[in-house]
């Protein structure tokens, strides 16, 4: 990617961050043209009040002010729908601006007259031809019934590729639920005489099995097919003890939709950041949004998600580590190790173009952990970190933290290989809930993205983790229909 194109992504990005969702590229660049224009026209008027007349110093403070003022008028015109003719006219008054100032430069200072100077008569001229490509001619030009209906038609299929889009990702989040298991059904006969199946993890552990016998091998057949059926998109129903469980015989209908009894309200905080709260009835905070949004706009997209993503989304079981696999903010693949305490044990080195590939790196470390050397070393701030080389001598991993002392990194390095080999991989699709214990020892839990951002999190801490299970439920019962207010 080459230094252009990263800079048009990073004034996207926070645009998109800081602003909103831009409706077309133009949009985007039509503000940074009004920004730059605003800049140099300050520092130009600056450069006129603090220097002489005659001097260079004046000189430029003139062109920086001229300057600045064509592209303050260009910057709006620029955001705007407008046709070719138009946009022809903007670059030919814009041109004629620059001839202006290219022209004031050499008649200053010695041949400089305002009072009768042709440059500013071009400059001026410039500022009207930009003026009247954003103004007169959208009054003047007739669009004929073709070229509306060609706008109305990409409109259209605007909105059909933003769905498409959308559609993309949910189906992508899918594949990835679907990609090759870790596991394998096996079909036996007991000693019983009786068929049976079970579902076994590559680590040897047994994830499920079929409960009872079957007289004839083509039954188990059908209850495993039946298993793969129904598993997929089947809810999770979290009953704490066995006393509890319904009768096998007993029917169930999908959970319905209830009245919500919270209230989701928007505020600034004295930082002017926007942020969310889900406040019961009965005046307690069930969560809160963690982080504050730059404007109201990206607030209330950040609540649609929350809404959209909080009922569905499933507990992560970290026992006690995990290997959680996000999608950072440059649209990048990366893994890490993370505790059931929210600490990262272990970041990956580099960023992937895919989730398999991410994915695949994750399954090298397991496998290929013994082989490979960890470095504990020094950096630059006096703090002790480590860093993993595989046989070809390429970082794969790295503390991502530093330590104060060498000790604690080697414990570092020693808590990686003990628990990176079994660890298991996260699925986040699209969101989930991590139930962790805080540093004063209670536990508390947050729902993170697949992106690997938090999306929300939780008011309080609990003295055990069935305490903040509760308060998880809580949320899912009442967020999805709750009202929203300003306060």
């Amino acid at each position: 990617m080459d230094s252009e194109s990263s800079r048009q992504g990073y004034l996207n990005r926070w645009y998109r961050q800081r602003i909103g969702r831009p409706a077309t590229d133009d949009e985007v660049m039509g503000y940074w043209v009004f920004v730059l224009g605003l800049l140099l026209g300050i520092l130009g008027i600056v450069l006129v009040v603090t220097s002489q007349p005659g001097t260079q110093l004046r000189g430029w403070g003139i062109v920086a002010s001229a300057f600045g003022l064509a592209l303050l008028v260009a910057g709006p015109i620029v955001r705007l729908p407008l046709g070719d003719s138009a946009s022809y006219l903007l670059v030919v008054g814009l041109l004629l601006c620059l001839a202006g100032i290219a022209w004031f430069l050499t008649a200053y200072p010695n041949n400089w007259r305002p009072q009768a100077s042709p440059v500013i008569a071009v400059y001026s001229i410039g500022l009207l031809v930009m003026g009247f490509a954003g103004v007169f001619v959208p009054l003047l030009t007739t669009r004929d019934e073709e070229l509306a209906e060609s706008e109305a038609e990409s409109e259209r299929l605007g909105e059909e590729l933003a769905d498409t889009q959308a559609d993309e990702m949910d189906l992508a989040a899918r594949l990835r639920l679907l990609r090759k298991s870790q596991s394998r059904f096996e079909l036996y006969e007991d000693n019983a005489g009786e068929w049976r199946w079970r579902l076994r993890h590559r680590n040897g552990s047994v994830i499920a099995n079929s409960g009872e016998g079957y007289t004839r091998k083509h039954n188990a057949q059908k209850g495993v097919a039946g298993v793969r059926r129904d598993a997929l998109g089947a809810m999770v129903t979290l009953i704490e003890r066995e006393t509890e469980l319904p009768a096998a015989e007993e029917t169930f209908e999908p959970v319905a939709e209830i009245d919500s009894q919270a209230t989701f309200e928007l505020y600034e905080d004295n930082a002017g950041e926007y942020r969310w709260r889900l406040r019961h009835d009965n005046d307690n905070i069930l969560c809160d949004s963690g982080e504050g949004y730059a404007s109201r706009g990206n607030l209330i997209r950040a609540l649609e998600r929350i809404r959209e993503y909080v009922g569905p989304a499933q507990y992560l079981r970290i026992d006690p580590t995990a290997f959680q696999i996000y999608e950072d903010n440059a649209g990048e693949y990366r893994w890490r190790l993370i505790h059931r305490n929210g600490n990262i044990l272990a970041d990956g080195g580099q960023g992937y173009s895919r989730y398999n590939d991410a994915n695949r790196a994750v399954d090298r470390i397991r496998e290929n952990l013994a082989d490979y050397e960890f470095e504990v070393y020094e950096d630059n701030a006096g703090e002790y970190r480590w860093r993993l080389f595989a046989s070809n001598d390429r970082i794969v991993a790295d503390s991502g933290e530093g330590y104060t002392d060498r000790d604690e990194a080697r414990t570092a390095v020693e808590r990686v290989e003990k628990y990176a080999p079994e660890a298991d991989i996260l699925e986040v699709s699209p969101a989930a809930f991590e139930i962790y214990e805080d540093a004063g020892n209670e536990w508390r839990w947050r729902l993170r993205h697949r992106n690997g951002n938090i999306l929300a999190d939780g008011s309080q801490g609990y003295n055990d983790r069935s305490a903040a299970r509760d308060g998880i439920e809580s949320v899912k019962r009442n967020a999805p229909n709750a009202e929203t207010r300003d306060v």
